[in-house]
């Protein structure tokens, strides 16, 4: 069995690394929202990534099930999310949003869903502690705290 890494990623969640026996370079990022990421990285530039896999909570269950998992480990990381409380998560804004266009304050984010909208990453410019009258575009980042269940209904909002 190969060695694993893993990588807190405080406030975040976790990352867990290994290299298969054939020798690609996997990671699996568990953010502590239940989103995951799956990322396999380039042979020859071991900072690249070839593809990543983003996936929710229902598509991690489904790939889960099918790799041959036990409900015990499921249960596990559902009650530690529980009582970390509070998370973060990281929210692509797709062209197709319909908040690409939109403030802050029409989307109602907060009020809605319990998350707070900290941060928002566009390009190579990270705009932290964006007011109401910040207007997204399609491709920004936003970075958000709440709860999973805030996140996850931000998330949906947000990606639809």
């Amino acid at each position: 069995m190969p060695d694993v890494t893993e990588t807190p990623l405080p406030g975040v969640g976790v990352r867990h690394e290994f290299t298969t026996s054939s020798g690609e370079r996997l990671a699996v990022l568990s953010y502590r929202s239940g989103r995951r990421e799956v990322v396999v990285y380039d042979r020859d530039d071991p900072d690249a990534a070839v593809t990543v896999l983003h996936l929710s909570r229902d598509d991690t269950r489904t790939l889960a099930d099918l790799l041959g998992a036990t409900q015990v480990s499921e249960a596990l990381t559902a009650v530690q999310q529980q009582l970390e409380g509070l998370a973060i998560d990281w929210i692509m804004l797709p062209a197709r949003s319909r908040f690409a266009d939109a403030t802050i304050a029409e989307g109602e984010f907060r009020t809605r869903t319990g998350a707070s909208i900290v941060a928002v990453v566009r390009d190579e410019t990270t705009i932290a502690a964006p007011g109401p009258d910040h207007r997204f575009q399609a491709g920004d980042v936003v970075v958000a705290v709440g709860t999973s269940q805030g996140l996850a209904q931000l998330n949906e909002l947000l990606v639809g």
